[in-house]
């Protein structure tokens, strides 16, 4: 075929019918830029979103619907792969108010959360890891850590032959990026061990919140370093086969398929489903360990993940779902603490301590103060802006 195309290579494409079914629209009718509008027509665009959002809603409505009557009964430990607990629970409001009054607002909660801030330049790349652990019961600690990334020595007795090997060193990583997206999820992995260390090692409240799956896959993997996983293997056992009292929630939740059957839930209800045994398997089988570090990662998954359940809540009407992870000695009441912390902003639906820790770290660590110590620090080398060249990426 001309220019060496063959049909076979595309196989594995999403074809113009996939397309079609996903945005009911012709293919190559939407790349004909004569289709698309010249300007911006604010009635019409209007006009079609709210027709758009008006047909969603209401056929969500009806998915929401069915689910509550013929989906929700069925979920138990029966259902495929589901841990004994599963199934569909109520939290009253009176339990939510005793969990308020005996471990909230007597600061026997406490949450941790962390951010972390990268400047990239031409000769030099910062990164900087902000973690905050916070309760309501006045108590609050934060860490930091700074990373330097360096190319070329301090001392060298051979400076040229350096120079140049700075420069092939800067063609491969733009060539190949392996080693760049290494090191990027180091610095993921780090802040995620970081904000575990903390919760388990450093808080000494009776009940930990942390943010995301508390068994990370970058955690798990090692993100490709042998110390981090040993170090997060370590930290990830104390947490949950020592302390067990904690819960973990992430601010987004990807699976739309759980997602659907959350937004099906009412106000205070809850769903169990399954431990993090398949979750954990997946992550081994898919990532390219060595023979030792297969082995501590599969051994940790084996004894520590069915220990963990996960699970999706509501707060409140007017949110989205938030899954949960705990320990299945205490799923129960961690998706209580879940909820009557996230029920103090019942317009956002997610643990308000969570918020509080973030706020904290980007009050201490946050990106302008940040920047502006990186760019007096330019300023007083004699740099100026010649090596601030780089715009925000497009998404």
């Amino acid at each position: 075929m001309a220019g060496g195309y063959d049909d076979h290579e595309g196989a594995d494409l999403f074809g113009d019918d996939d397309f079609f079914d996903a945005f009911g629209e012709d293919l190559l009718s939407t790349l004909d830029l004569d289709t698309w509008s010249q300007g911006l027509d604010l009635a019409s665009v209007m006009a079609r979103f709210r027709k758009e959002i008006a047909n969603a809603v209401d056929k969500e409505s009806v998915v929401r619907t069915i689910i509550r009557q013929q989906v929700l009964p069925k979920i138990s430990a029966n259902s495929g792969g589901g841990a004994e607990e599963a199934g569909v629970y109520k939290a009253t409001p009176e339990e939510l108010a005793t969990v308020h009054q005996s471990l909230l607002f007597s600061g026997k909660v406490e949450a941790v959360n962390g951010i972390s801030t990268s400047h990239e330049s031409l000769p030099l790349g910062i990164t900087q890891i902000g973690i905050a652990a916070v309760s309501y019961g006045g108590t609050t600690g934060t860490f930091s850590q700074r990373l330097f990334r360096k190319e070329m020595s301090d001392q060298s007795a051979d400076p040229v032959r350096d120079a140049i090997a700075c420069i092939n060193l800067r063609m491969e990583r733009s060539a190949s990026p392996r080693k760049e997206s290494l090191s990027k999820l180091a610095r993921r992995g780090i802040r995620t061990y970081a904000e575990r260390a903390v919760l388990v090692d450093k808080s000494e409240a009776e009940w930990r919140i942390g943010h995301g799956n508390p068994c990370a896959h970058e955690l798990i993997t090692g993100s490709g370093y042998m110390s981090l996983l040993r170090a997060s293997l370590a930290v990830l056992r104390r947490l949950i086969q020592q302390h067990k009292k904690f819960v973990f929630v992430p601010s987004a939740l990807e699976e739309r398929g759980i997602l659907t059957i959350g937004h099906a839930l009412q106000a205070g209800e809850y769903i169990i489903f399954e431990t993090l045994e398949r979750f954990g398997k997946r992550v081994v089988e898919h990532w390219k360990y060595g023979d030792r570090s297969h082995r501590l990662a599969a051994n940790f998954v084996r004894e520590c993940c069915p220990d963990v359940i996960s699970g999706v809540f509501r707060a409140s009407d007017r949110t989205p779902p938030r899954s949960f992870y705990a320990h299945r000695e205490h799923v129960h009441l961690a998706a209580r603490i879940a909820m009557a912390d996230s029920i103090l902003r019942p317009e956002r639906g997610f643990p308000m301590l969570l918020d509080v820790a973030e706020a904290s770290c980007r009050s201490a660590f946050g990106e302008d103060g940040f920047m502006g110590l990186v760019h007096d620090a330019y300023a007083q080398a004699g740099a100026n802006l010649q090596f601030f060249n780089e715009h925000t990426k497009r998404h």
